[in-house]
């Protein structure tokens, strides 16, 4: 049973991909594309926060550091060498080992604190991140930020686009493979259960690591395909808010889910798109903020459990009302 709905979700999964991958051929509106792309990378992003706070239950304050790794990887790289292909794999690659180390020893020094202790120490060692970045001048240009070139191959709005949903894609179902296998237990098992997790004998803090790694060479890649679709990057990249932004996503989109954290990246990025727009019709849009947060009450209001995690969990009663009822006819009949 499990196997088939398993198999049924993939195909309606890979039914979406297809349909958003004829978007480009339908509407090659540059604006609405780069909207979606937007969408696809912190869609991304929210997924590598969501396997930290909805699949191993860790609260992190400093996740911004893996994206700022990624886009400063690519970019510099970009910047430093000829605008080919073999030099944005290398820049990519840089970016999941730099990522992957930072991941590892950030993991190693704080995951072994509780609560809101391990959320400040990573809030902290992002600020270090981010005061590195403005200070480094002559690789990051600072506060002001560089133009990169990029890949001829990618200046065609529809090939990056694509580039951005297939990498949405490898990441979701290697994502949700990854949850659903024997790792994936074991860190839902810390979520729920630290103690009883580690009374069975399990290392918790090295699944802890493990899932750190892992989210930091997430976060790392879309951090190198925003900088890709911007062909800028500056120090907000590690920026608290970049964090904040993947926190709401992920809520708001249902923590635990993997989709969750993408359909809220779309809420948030159409949102905060159309808001923005809507400061040429009356000046209290320019506060486009506190009517954003207006949207996030009441979605966190109706949707308690993320919109995914609350509609899954009123079908899940649906389903067992109507079991009931069947079992209920069938002793009647009988």
């Amino acid at each position: 049973m499990k196997k088939q709905k398993w198999q049924n979700s993939t195909f309606i999964y890979i039914g979406f991909i297809v349909v958003l991958a004829m978007i480009p051929f339908i509407n090659d509106s540059r604006s609405l594309l780069f909207l979606i792309m937007q969408i696809f990378i912190f869609g991304i992003f929210a997924m590598s926060y969501d396997l930290l706070l909805g699949f191993t239950g860790i609260v992190s304050f400093g996740h911004a550091m893996y994206f700022g790794v990624g886009a400063y990887s690519v970019a510099v790289m970009m910047d430093s060498n000829e605008a080919t292909v073999m030099y944005l794999i290398l820049g990519l690659s840089a970016a999941v080992v730099i990522a992957s180390v930072v991941s590892f020893v950030a993991g190693i020094l704080t995951l072994r604190l509780k609560s809101h202790f391990y959320a400040m120490l990573t809030l902290a060692l992002a600020g270090l991140f981010l005061v590195a970045a403005e200070k480094w001048r002559s690789v990051t240009a600072g506060s002001d930020g560089f133009i990169i070139m990029i890949p001829d191959i990618l200046r065609d709005h529809s090939t990056m686009y694509l580039l951005c949903l297939s990498v949405l894609a490898l990441l979701f179902f290697g994502l949700r493979r990854l949850t659903q296998s024997p790792l994936g237990k074991v860190l839902i098992a810390i979520r729920e259960n630290e103690q009883r997790t580690e009374s069975l004998g399990y290392k918790v803090v090295h699944y802890k690591v493990i899932a750190s790694v892992i989210s930091g060479i997430v976060a790392s890649i879309a951090g190198g395909l925003y900088v890709l679709t911007l062909r800028f990057v500056d120090t907000s990249v590690f920026a608290t808010d970049v964090t904040l932004d993947a926190l709401l996503m992920t809520i708001i989109g249902g923590v635990g889910t993997l989709v969750g954290p993408i359909i809220g990246a779309a809420l948030i990025e159409i949102a905060h798109h159309w808001l923005s727009d809507l400061s040429d019709v009356h000046w209290i849009f320019e506060r486009w903020i506190i009517l954003f947060g207006t949207i996030y009450i009441l979605a966190v209001i109706f949707f308690p459990k993320g919109i995914v995690g609350t509609l899954a969990e009123k079908l899940g009663k649906r389903r067992k009302q109507r079991k009931k009822e069947a079992e209920q006819s069938k002793k009647i009949a009988s």
